[in-house]
């Protein structure tokens, strides 16, 4: 028997770009996919949400379904099972006579402590996890400075990452697999087995994003090639709230951001420079500039503190609050808030410009915990990424990691600026 590779997906739901994935194909003879839907990231939170919502799960069934199909194709599949990953995989390595296993290390400390617990247990099995790092534009070792001296004004961190470092090409798709011969490869459960209790009527209120690496591609091209935002100006672009809509493809690692810019690079030579271009760039920028905080500072931005000093928390202030709800279901006494809410809550999306008002409303209007607004939001978005939402949250509070964005968010002054932004939008989109 040759050697097998058990590849664990995880937020890498794709083909193209999968470091992982590629050489594990390329160093075994063959190899075992494997995804866990882990019951943990279903269940009910301390703080009134649920960890997963019900538009995000159906995202990441669709994601998974997706990365199925791409399987199919290559005459193979991927093992889908129920399920804490830590008690699964020992079993599983025994089972197919796995000779190593791979992974895509994360950053927050749910997902490193159970990388952690995983690679124990498999070391008494004298098998490795080996760790890759496939979910940012730049790689970690490529930055003109170690993690620890990353700097943590955003501003010095893309100045000197865009002038010193450089984007590295994708990893080829690929195009031959050999799997490992598995009797049944499991059944891909409905919302409904994971989310029993959910408000299904919210899958029928306008949401129609749809998980998976084929849609995500289709809709990168579409957005680069045949967008009306092609004929913005960059003095038009001010007046418009541009929406991208990539993250929840990226956030799940249905789309991979290096292929994001390379396809940027790609239609800047075919239709020229163009400012929304560059917005995607921001962005991908941004979700780097979190990951690596976190990866820098760990578990700093969960305390209520942040990097501030530790407040004192009593029980009267976490709890499920009326103003805390009415700022969920958008019944507050602000009509912009109120929209951007129910558009969050219908569709699992809101742009970065909305998340940035309803957290300053929240936190600096209604005196709300930060870190309860930070939990719904880690339920109801479809993008739901750790670094980037905790990050940002943090900031927003005034309790974050870079000094210039502590205190920034004035919500008369957001509100000004977002009302002919949102007018504009939605005269457009009428």
């Amino acid at each position: 028997m040759g050697k097998r590779i058990l590849v664990w997906f995880r937020n890498d739901l794709r083909l193209h770009d999968n470091e992982m994935l590629t050489e594990a194909i390329a160093k075994s003879d063959e190899i075992l996919p494997v995804y866990f839907f882990d019951p943990r990231h279903f269940e009910k939170t301390a703080f009134y949400t649920n960890k997963t919502g019900l538009l995000r799960t159906k995202f990441l069934i669709e994601s998974v379904t997706s990365l199925r199909d791409s399987f199919n194709k290559l005459n193979g599949n991927i093992l889908v099972l129920m399920g804490q990953p830590e008690e699964l995989l020992p079993e599983l390595a025994l089972k197919y006579d796995i000779t190593e296993v791979y992974h895509h290390r994360e950053v927050a400390s749910e997902e490193t402590l159970l990388s952690s617990k995983v690679e124990d247990l498999l070391w008494k099995q004298k098998l490795n996890l080996k760790h890759f790092i496939g979910h940012t534009l730049y790689n970690k070792e490529d930055l003109p400075f170690p993690v620890k001296d990353i700097p943590d004004v955003f501003t010095q961190f893309k100045k000197k990452t865009e002038r010193d470092a450089v984007v590295k090409p994708c990893f080829l798709t690929p195009q031959n697999i050999d799997f490992v011969d598995v009797a049944d490869w499991g059944i891909i459960p409905h919302v409904e087995d994971l989310l029993p209790q959910a408000d299904f009527s919210l899958l029928t209120k306008g949401n129609d994003l749809k998980g998976g690496e084929q849609e995500g591609l289709t809709h990168l091209y579409n957005y680069l090639h045949t967008s009306e935002n092609l004929e913005l100006t960059a003095a038009m672009a001010k007046k418009v709230d541009v929406i991208s809509m990539l993250s929840p493809w990226l956030s799940l690692g249905c789309l991979s951001p290096r292929e994001v810019y390379w396809k940027i690079k790609e239609a800047e030579r075919i239709h020229g420079s163009k400012p929304f271009y560059s917005q995607i760039v921001l962005g991908l920028l941004w979700r780097d500039y979190y990951r690596f905080m976190f990866k820098k500072y760990g578990n700093a931005f969960f305390r209520t503190g942040g990097f501030g000093k530790e407040e004192v928390i009593t029980p009267v202030q976490v709890n499920d609050s009326v103003a805390l709800q009415n700022w969920k279901e958008g019944k507050t006494d602000q009509p912009l808030v109120n929209e951007y809410m129910q558009e969050l809550k219908n569709t699992g999306f809101i742009s970065n410009q909305g998340r940035q008002l309803v957290a300053t409303y929240l936190i600096h209007e209604l005196n709300v915990l930060w870190i309860l607004g930070a939990w719904y939001f880690e339920e109801v978005l479809v993008d739901y990424c750790p670094a980037s939402n905790w990050g940002n949250w943090a900031s927003i509070a005034g309790v974050g990691n870079d000094a210039k964005l502590n205190g920034n968010f004035d919500f008369e002054k957001q509100l000004k600026n977002l009302v002919p932004k949102r007018t504009f939008s939605l005269l457009a989109d009428s």
